[in-house]
């Protein structure tokens, strides 16, 4: 655990070398980055972050801002610059991250990423509609159970598709986030403004954006964005047979393409 702007955060450091912070998306945790520490400390230091709230990261509930958070790590732990690696929500916060403080983020790597003021299509929302909407959103068992279906499943496979351990892993995990979440919606959590889908373009370092095959057809449209807008991005073809939690679902490929692209 570590003290960053009144709230104590639960993180993993690992390995020696350049400095990479994980960021991970907003059904799950850290422990969603398991495949990933041990191939990246081979060449860096690796820190594997439970954002505010998530994991074993506390919730004060004062306002705050996830950003801010990460900066508070860094300059925490003696990191003048890392490269961030997000998923998800986590992408996301990576990005917001990038743009109110450019001088700490030396790359970005962007998978399956969300971004800060992106609004989502009629398509997603009405497959959101149709998996999650009518379940009781006290209920966090079925919650979770609706929303991996969404996720990590995808809207063009079935549950018996995927490996019955990762759906149990994505469910244990997100049931945990969404107890999260709950109390979140009482806390005042800023963005940067304006929002990042309008600020793209300022992203000045090397970005890496990848989704997967299996996943919603907005987080591939968000992935093709970041690359044609970012000055110095490159757009990794569509990890196949992955939906949104592409590093434990394919840990492999993306390993591979976060090693060669971390500076």
């Amino acid at each position: 655990m570590i003290e960053v702007n009144g709230t104590r955060l639960g993180y993993d450091d690992t390995g020696s070398g350049s400095p990479v912070l994980l960021l991970h998306a907003g059904i799950a945790d850290r422990r969603m980055w398991r495949e990933q520490v041990s191939a990246l400390a081979t060449r860096h230091r690796v820190i594997a972050l439970d954002l505010r709230g998530y994991g074993e990261s506390e919730l004060p509930p004062t306002p705050f801002a996830h950003h801010t958070d990460v900066v508070g790590v860094l300059d925490a732990l003696d990191v003048g610059r890392a490269a961030l690696v997000g998923c998800s929500f986590g992408g996301a916060v990576a990005i917001d991250t990038a743009l109110t403080h450019p001088d700490r983020v030396s790359a970005l790597a962007l998978l399956g990423t969300a971004v800060t003021g992106h609004e989502w299509s009629d398509e997603t929302n009405d497959l959101w509609d149709s998996l999650v909407g009518e379940v009781d959103p006290d209920d966090y068992a079925a919650s979770a159970t609706a929303e991996v279906r969404f996720w990590v499943v995808g809207p063009d496979r079935r549950p018996e598709d995927v490996d019955p351990a990762l759906l149990r892993f994505a469910e244990e995990m997100d049931e945990r986030a969404l107890a999260t979440e709950h109390v979140l919606s009482a806390v005042d959590v800023t963005v940067p403004e304006p929002p990042a889908i309008e600020r793209l373009h300022e992203l000045r370092m090397p970005v890496l954006a990848a989704a997967g095959a299996a996943d919603l057809p907005d987080i591939g449209r968000l992935a093709d964005l970041i690359a044609t807008t970012a000055p110095d991005a490159v757009r990794l073809p569509d990890v196949p047979d992955a939906a949104h939690l592409l590093p434990l679902e394919r840990p492999a490929p993306v390993n591979a393409a976060l090693l060669d692209f971390l500076p």
